[in-house]
This record gives C-alpha cells, structure tokens and sequence, in this order.
C-alpha cells in the first residue's frame, strides 16, 4: 500500500467502526457485512493493495468492534444473548473478508499451517481473525476451530506435516490444557506459536511453556516468515520440567480438594453477607458459579505461579459484579474463606493475600 493514494480502503475507519457497532448492538447481520464491504472498497487496482486493505479489515475495524462488544457485556451494557449473537455476525463479516479477498491471494502457498484453538476454548473468533490474515500472506492454512483436543491437533499435525503450529486461547484457566498441547506437538516435533489473552502479558505464561507467542495476528506471520525453530527434542515434557514450583504439590492439592473449598467457601459466604438471605434461586447457582471459578483460576495462578494473574480475576470480577449491582465487597467473604482453609499452604496464601488488597470496599 502505497502512502499517496485516495482510494476506500485508505481512508479512516472510524466512521465504520461506529456503523459496525451499531449494526452488532442491533443484531443486524444485514448492514453490519455491507458495512464491512464497504470498507473494503470496491475499487482496488492490485492483488497486493487487495490483500492489504483486507488485512486492515480484518484487524483494524471487525476485531476492535469485537472487543468493544465483550467490554458492553463486561459493563452490563447488553446482554449474554446479544454478546452471542454479535460475535455470530462478526464471524459472517469475516467471512464477508475471505470471500472478497479470496481471488487476491498469492498463487504459490508459502508452506502450511495449522491453527486451532486449545481444549476447551470456546472463543474462536481471534484464531479465525489469525487464520484469515496468514491466507491473506500466502499460507495455506488448517483452521480447526474451536475446543481441539490435543490428541487429534497432534495427529492432524503429523498427517498435514505442517510447517508449525498456532495455538489460541483466552480463558486462563485453561492453561495447564495449553501446556498438556504445546508440550505435545513439540514433542511430535512442531514449533509452536501461542496467541491470546490467556498466555498473560507479554505472552508470559507461553514463554514459561517454552512457546513462541505472538501477540496478534502480524505478529505470528512475522514469527512464521522468520521460520520458526523445531524443538530440540522429541518427547512430551512433564509440567515440572517447565515449572518446577509445581514439586510443592499446591497446586494438585487445590485441583483435587476444589469441591470442598467452593462447598465451605459457599457457606461461609452465606455467613459473611447477609444480603444473600434474599437471594433468589438463580442468584445463588451464579454465586456458587462464581465461587468456583475463583476456585479454579486460584489453581491456575499456583499452576504457573503468578499472583498477578488471580489478582487480575478478581479486579475483573468486582468490576462484573459492581456493574450488576452487587457489592465487590462480597468477594472478601470468599477470600477469607480460602485463606482459612489453605492456611498451611505459602504460596496459596501470598496469592489470596494480594488478591484481598486489589477489592474496592
């Protein structure tokens, strides 16, 4: 893309943006792909300029729509219900991309990759998102989609000899089923790129599982255009050869006694916030959801030792909770739980400690 040109697709995109929103926030998959077409133009002399302009689409007006829809349903600003089916129509814009850009490809693919997301990650669209940009560059890709289990992502691996393999993920607690699959394909022999939101800042948490991290989908063509390394051995490594903390056993112990925690944590809620009496039914399986999950992201934060990571949950989730009206307050009660329970346990307790401090009260 050249810097002197006047055409669609060099123009701003915030005037799509705003169109693009409008049209996700109505549910109206109609306009919001016209939208979409429109920013691409109809107009483009080259393949080159063709690929550009969906790349720019594709990362710079559909995934910041995206995001801003998952903050609306953070802020309680729309409901489960449209979050769904807003980032159903972001998928038919992308598709929207693929389509119109399909015939400005490069001929000759630059090798083959696959991409998928880890076990049990339901959130696809930023794997899609990823997929669609290395077509854009040349490469011919494997897209898996959502929650793959690592068995059949290494053998699909092995069968298409890719060239490396990208992993997703943007639910923390999915990590130790982000370290069983990276550990896996490099094991078969593949490198391994991890991308999104659960790899942590930076990608730190995949550099600590020894993954290349790409931080969006620019970066993982950089990555693959600079030809990543195979690994250096052929066996899947057990989690303590990459974090040796886990030789405390904290984090198994919590893994294996959850039930009993969130049951007593459950309890001593009840206690320690009397508005909970008026709680209805569905109140209280949301509050039991809740505790759960802190529950789990309190094993994944001692799986890759990282108070920040819990610290950064519960931030979150006092901001959910004020959002809907609930006291963040209410959080305490749960920590203090936790705290009583696993007071035996060091880092256990330096991860609840800090949480405590980060609660608006």
């Amino acid at each position: 893309m050249t810097g002197g040109e006047n055409n669609d697709f060099t123009s701003s995109l915030a005037s799509p943006r705003e169109q693009l929103w409008q049209a996700l926030h109505e549910g109206d998959e109609t306009s919001a792909v016209a939208v979409v077409r429109r920013a691409l133009g109809a107009d483009i002399p080259t393949a080159e300029q063709m690929r550009a302009a969906g790349e720019r689409v594709l990362l710079e007006l559909i995934a910041p729509v995206q995001e801003r829809l998952g903050a609306a349903w953070a802020a309680n600003d729309i409901t489960v219900a449209q979050e769904h089916a807003g980032t159903a129509i972001s998928e038919r814009c992308v598709s929207a991309v693929a389509d119109a850009t399909a015939s400005a490809r490069p001929g000759t693919p630059a090798g083959r990759v696959v991409v998928a997301c880890v076990d049990g990650e339901w959130h696809a669209l930023p794997a899609r998102l990823v997929s669609e940009v290395l077509r854009l560059r040349g490469w011919r890709v494997d897209y898996l989609g959502a929650q793959v289990p690592t068995e059949h992502l290494v053998a699909h691996a092995r069968y298409t000899r890719t060239r490396a393999v990208l992993v997703s993920s943007s639910i923390e607690t999915l990590l130790p089923a982000a370290h069983n699959a990276i550990s896996s394909i490099q094991g078969a022999g593949f490198p391994v790129i991890a991308g999104g939101a659960a790899f942590g800042p930076q990608g730190a948490y995949a550099r600590l599982m020894r993954a290349e991290w790409a931080a969006d989908a620019r970066g993982a063509a950089a990555l693959l255009a600079g030809n990543p390394r195979r690994p250096g051995t052929r066996a899947v490594r057990p989690p303590e050869a990459d974090l040796p903390h886990l030789g405390d056993e904290e984090y198994t112990m919590v893994r294996r006694t959850g039930r009993q925690l969130v049951k007593q944590a459950l309890a001593d809620v009840e206690e320690g916030f009397p508005e909970m009496r008026w709680y209805s039914r569905y109140q209280n399986e949301r509050t039991a959801e809740d505790i759960e999950h802190i529950v789990n992201y309190l094993a994944t934060a001692l799986y890759v030792d990282s108070p920040d990571l819990f610290a950064r949950f519960i931030t979150w989730t006092a901001d959910i909770l004020a959002a809907r009206g609930v006291p963040p307050r209410c959080l305490l009660a749960a920590l203090d739980s936790l705290l009583n329970q696993l007071k035996d346990f060091p880092r256990v307790f330096g991860i609840l400690d800090t949480a405590r401090g980060v609660i608006h009260r």
